[in-house]
């Protein structure tokens, strides 16, 4: 499989259109003079103009420091600098599905200003810190992650070059690229891996990324020498050298492993890739959410009972929905897909506050948790970065690009337009506005017909128990191709699959590719539903505590301490009732309650809760019979 040219799959109308305008609302909020200070000051292009008048500076401004960026972003912080690659690649990705000119050129001309800072240090180095923080951690002295911030930059100049289209940002990686060779050049192999050890983000995949760009040997010899053989060589023995290892370090060491192998086809990089996987997530196994991580650490394989403090990071999520990207690319397996669902729900929409738009850094599913929510400007944490990234990227895995035709991958509502055979075709997927998942499927004119109008079909009685989906195709010719449609794991029976009314009956089992090929025409319309259920899901390590999910939803309990249920853990209906089920125009998807508890629990979607006090594991005590 492989990805459509960024631009191609574009997001439909819809609250998660609404999440992505709010982040795009977000990326455009922060200025360019507070992007930019840390790195003007740093190349002597910055000065304050206050009462007693200005200077000869040639960057001057009237704005107090109450406006300024703080928290990690503040000129005190040696991790300043991070949030202008996140952002970079962020405004990359808006534009690219946008085309909206003022995304593209405010980030040109922070490019363009990037590169000026370049030439004053003398047209090489580049960052919102000085290259001593270099020599520091090269002599053993400890700094706070400059490779990462590093790494950041260059990533976002990256995606400017190859998502937004320019190509001075290109030159600017070159530049860095020159410093860093020679910078390495002395290093023994020792002693590149003891700089290694340190938190090296992912300068492997910038490396790789650059490359696969240039062909410069150069560039080959920084993938080599950025190749952390420690942790790569014990993972390929078969070692578990993640536990309580800092999980955030290792994601993006394993990110440039997998961009590697594509740019350079040793096959060493991707048997890293499949054996880090093994070891992170197959051996590990992981929370209903999808995570294998609590407090930036990767817990013990199958003991997470006594790991459930403040949760999941959202930079882990993000970068290992990265991976799985990576991965069902690589192998068309399902299972990767599934994974990037399950902590697309359940890790990138439960981070971000849906009115707001501000990231939570931690994402707990212990007793008694609760989300701690970031600020516009004053915090910057790592998760800011990823948050932008993010909401700027749901469209990335929807649909993808084979050989014999089009893959669905994720079900959210989007369309894309290719060309197959020298004919342009549109596929829209849409959903059913009384068999979505809520909150994607809210306030429809599906809906608000369905309630006034007589001779509409019925509404059905009670919440559905499946969500439909729909396929559309335009095309001005006939084209034979496949279409070929993911069928979850959650899914609880047998799809029922229409094509122009007609009913598909080939068995199809969960977690597969149901494809079907045949000669399309204009108009043509497959009906997708994928029955569900209320399923719960056992703690590995702890098969008496439970987490409930709708389908791929994990549901939170809104209480405050651990409270025992009664029940059989292996039917959750005896324990959970359907809870406010309807709303207006739209169903309550992951709304439940209690039954035959001491007490009863309102639970909603993780993904729902905002700053209310919640619990995901429940001890369950078998009923007797």
């Amino acid at each position: 499989m492989n990805d459509y040219q960024a631009g191609r799959v574009k997001l439909s109308a819809g609250p998660l259109t609404a999440r992505f305008e709010l982040n795009k609302k977000y990326v455009l909020s922060l200025t360019n003079e507070n992007l930019l200070r840390n790195f003007y000051l740093e190349a002597g292009l910055w000065s304050y103009s206050g009462n007693g008048g200005t200077t000869s500076a040639t960057t001057t401004s009237m704005d107090g420091p109450e406006h300024w960026h703080w928290g990690w972003e503040s000129p005190t912080c040696e991790l300043r600098g991070h949030m202008m690659g996140h952002w970079l690649s962020a405004a990359a990705r808006i534009y690219a599905q946008t085309e909206d000119l003022l995304v593209k050129a405010k980030a040109d001309y922070i490019v363009q200003e990037l590169a000026r800072c370049q030439e004053a240090n003398g047209g090489e180095w580049l960052a919102a810190f000085p290259e001593s923080y270099m020599n520091r951690i090269a002599k053993g002295k400890y700094v706070w992650a400059p490779h990462y911030t590093i790494h950041k930059l260059l990533m976002g100049l990256y995606d400017m070059y190859a998502i937004g289209q320019n190509k001075q940002a290109l030159d600017l990686m070159r530049g860095v690229a020159v410093w860093f060779h020679r910078f390495t050049e002395p290093f023994s192999r020792e002693q590149m891996d003891d700089l290694l050890d340190l938190e090296t983000g992912g300068m492997l995949e910038v490396w790789a990324d650059l490359y696969g760009v240039t062909r410069d040997e150069t560039h080959l010899a920084l993938i080599h020498r950025y190749d952390r053989r420690r942790f790569f060589d014990a993972l390929l023995t078969g070692q578990d050298v993640l536990t309580n290892k800092h999980a955030n370090t290792q994601i993006p060491e394993i990110l440039g492993a997998a961009r590697a192998w594509e740019v350079t086809g040793e096959r060493r990089f991707r048997e890293v890739v499949e054996a880090f996987w093994t070891c992170a997530v197959t051996n590990r196994g992981y929370y209903c959410t999808g995570a294998g991580d609590d407090g930036e650490l990767w817990v013990p394989p199958g003991q997470m009972v006594e790991r459930m403090g403040v949760g999941q990071e959202h930079c882990v999520n993000y970068n290992m929905m990265r991976l799985a990207h990576v991965l069902l690319r690589w192998t068309g397996e399902p299972q990767y897909a599934d994974y990037w669902e399950r902590r697309f729900y359940n890790g990138v929409l439960a981070h971000q506050h849906g009115e707001t738009g501000m990231i939570s850094y931690f994402l707990g599913i212990g007793a008694g948790s609760h989300k701690k929510w970031g600020s516009p400007t004053q915090h910057f944490w790592c998760c800011h970065g990823t948050l932008i990234q993010a909401n700027a990227s749901y469209e990335q895995q929807i649909f993808m690009e084979e050989i014999a035709g089009v893959t669905v991958c994720q079900w959210i509502p989007a369309e894309v337009k290719l060309k197959l055979d020298d004919t342009e075709i549109n596929i829209c997927l849409q959903q059913d506005g009384q068999y979505g998942v809520y909150p994607l499927n809210n306030w429809n004119v599906t809906g608000m017909t369905a309630i006034t109008k007589i001779d509409m079909p019925p509404i059905p009685v009670h919440r559905p128990d499946r969500f439909k989906y729909s396929l559309t195709m335009t095309c001005d010719m006939e084209v034979e191709f496949t279409l070929k449609l993911r069928v979850p794991s959650w899914v609880k029976d047998e799809p029922v699959i229409y094509v122009n009314g007609v009913q598909l009956t080939d068995p199809v089992r969960p977690q597969s590719f149901i494809g079907i090929r045949r000669t399309w025409s204009n108009g043509d319309i497959v009906q997708i539903a994928f029955p569900k259920s209320l399923t719960s899901e056992p703690l590995p390590g702890a098969e008496d505590m439970i987490a409930f999910m709708d389908g791929p939803i994990v549901l939170a309990g809104l209480v405050e301490y651990e409270r025992r249920l009664v029940g059989n853990p292996d039917l959750p209906e005896t324990m959970l009732v359907a809870d406010r089920e309807r709303n207006h125009s739209w169903w309550n998807v992951g709304y439940y309650r209690t039954k035959g508890q001491d007490k009863g629990i309102r639970f909603i979607p993780l993904y729902e809760i905002k700053d209310e006090t919640y619990t995901v594991y429940f001890p369950v005590d078998q009923a007797p019979e």
